[in-house]
C-alpha cells in the first residue's frame, strides 16, 4: 500500500483548513469513520475536506469541533475556508475546480453552453452580459481569471481523461460574434485533439433525449467514490447518494448513444469553425 499523503497546508486557506482538521483527528486517535459517526456525513466528503477539496458545511463543523473538543474552532473558521476558494466563482461551484483537478475521470454533458474548462476567454468575456447583466467590471474580470486558471488544467501531465457531451445548438445558435465563436469551435478541437479526449455532438435533429433538463458532470476518483455535479441558474448541487450517481451515469451513457459518433462530431465542428472563420473574414 503506497504511504498516507499529507496535506500540503500551504498551498491554500481550505488545505490549511484541512490539514488542521486531519491534525486535530489523529491527535484525538479518531479514524475518519469514527469523527464522521453520528454527522450525517460520508467518510469520503470527510476525507476530502482534510485534503482541501470539499467546503466545509456549518452543521459537520460543529460536530467536529464536539467530537474533538476544539472550542468552536472548525466553525468559526469554515467561512474563511469557504470564502478563500469561492473567488471567481459562485458559492454552489466553488468546491468544482479542486475537484476537477483530483478526478481520474471527467463526463459532462453541456446542453445549453460550452463547458467551462473548455471556454475561450473571448467566449466567458461574451456570455456573461447575456447570464449576469448586472456583473460589475471588477466582477467580470475575477470569474475570467477563475475561469481561465481552471482551464490550466489541461497543461497537467496528470490531468483527468475527459469525455463531453455537447448539444449542437450551444455552437449553432448563439448571438457571440463569428470571430468569437470561430475562435472557441477551433479551441474545442484543438484542445480534444491534443489532449487525446473525446467530445459528441447531439444534433439538433434530436430534441428529445436522456438527461434533457440540464447540464451534468460525472466525476470519479483514485480514493473516494463518484460523484456527479448538476447546475441551474442560481443553484448547483453536487450528489454523491450511490444511486443517484448510478442513474446518472446510465443516463449519460445512453446519451452517448444517441450522440454523433467522436468522429463524426469533430467533423461537424471543423465545419461550423469554417463557416465562423469564412463569415468573420467576410465581415472584415
Amino acid at each position: 500500500m503506497p504511504a498516507k499523503k499529507d496535506p500540503d497546508a500551504s498551498v491554500s486557506v481550505p488545505c490549511f483548513y484541512g490539514a488542521e482538521l486531519r491534525y486535530q483527528r489523529e491527535q484525538a486517535g479518531l479514524t475518519l469513520e469514527q469523527l464522521a459517526e453520528g454527522s450525517f456525513r460520508g467518510i469520503s466528503f470527510l476525507s476530502q475536506i482534510e485534503r482541501g477539496e470539499r467546503r466545509m458545511p456549518v452543521d459537520l463543523a460543529q460536530h467536529v469541533d464536539q467530537k474533538l473538543g476544539t472550542d468552536g474552532f472548525f466553525q468559526r473558521r469554515c467561512e474563511d475556508a469557504a470564502r478563500a476558494r469561492q473567488v471567481g466563482h459562485a458559492w454552489y461551484s466553488a468546491d468544482i475546480p479542486d475537484l476537477e483537478k483530483q478526478a481520474q475521470t471527467l463526463e459532462e454533458w453541456a446542453p445549453n453552453a460550452v463547458p467551462g474548462l473548455l471556454q475561450t476567454e473571448a467566449y466567458q468575456r461574451g456570455r456573461i452580459p447575456y447570464g449576469d447583466p448586472e456583473a460589475s467590471p471588477e466582477a467580470v474580470e475575477e470569474r475570467v481569471r477563475a475561469r481561465l486558471k481552471r482551464s490550466e488544467l489541461w497543461k497537467r501531465e496528470d490531468r483527468p481523461t475527459y469525455w463531453g457531451i455537447l448539444s449542437e445548438s450551444v455552437i449553432r445558435r448563439t448571438p457571440l460574434p463569428a470571430v468569437v465563436m470561430a475562435e472557441q469551435v477551433e479551441h474545442l478541437l484543438d484542445v480534444i485533439r491534443s489532449t487525446r479526449s473525446v467530445l459528441q455532438i447531439v444534433p439538433e435533429t434530436t430534441p428529445w433525449h436522456p438527461l434533457g433538463h440540464g447540464m451534468a458532470k460525472i466525476m470519479t476518483f483514485a480514493d473516494a467514490p463518484p460523484l456527479v455535479y448538476t447546475e441551474g441558474d442560481f443553484t448547483g448541487q453536487i450528489v454523491d447518494y450511490p444511486a443517484y450517481v448510478k442513474q446518472y451515469r446510465r443516463r449519460y451513457d445512453l446519451l452517448r448513444a444517441v450522440a454523433l459518433s467522436p468522429g463524426a462530431s469533430l467533423a461537424l465542428m471543423d465545419e461550423v469553425a469554417r463557416t465562423y472563420r469564412n463569415e468573420a473574414e467576410q465581415g472584415d
